[in-house]
């Protein structure tokens, strides 16, 4: 069995966070999504529209996902790799090089993002109305 993980914030899920987890899945036989916490994404300086016990919800209710995890500090990557028993590292093509050391636990792949639509897009877009 092939094994998956991807990690993101999650917030205000849309099209672009569905076609990533679709394509994650595709790669292998079970997906491992992290997260990112609230306190994560306080020390991050982002601050989420939804709270991350409902990002979670939302995540694991999607039928690509396999398992949720939280996603806590930048450093828990190499331990989820090997907890997880992870084969590949998927992450968007925005991240590209940013976690290459991970190539010597895993596989590592920068998915294409979804043209045309990000969370920040859509935040940005709320506050002219």
């Amino acid at each position: 069995m092939r094994k998956v993980l991807t990690y993101g914030t999650f917030d205000l899920f849309h099209i672009g966070h569905l076609n990533l987890l679709r394509r994650a899945k595709e790669l292998g036989d079970y997906l491992v999504v992290a997260v990112s916490s609230d306190t994560f994404n306080a020390i991050k300086g982002k601050k989420c529209a939804i709270p991350d016990y409902e990002r979670m919800a939302i995540v694991e209710a999607i039928k690509y996902v396999d398992e949720v995890i939280p996603e806590n500090s930048w450093d828990q990557k190499i331990s989820d790799v090997k907890e997880h028993d992870i084969d590949i590292f998927v992450m968007g093509n925005d991240w590209t090089g940013k976690f290459d050391f991970l190539n010597d636990y895993c596989e590592v792949i920068y998915l294409p993002r979804t043209d045309g639509i990000s969370t920040t897009q859509i935040k940005k877009e709320l506050k002219l109305k």
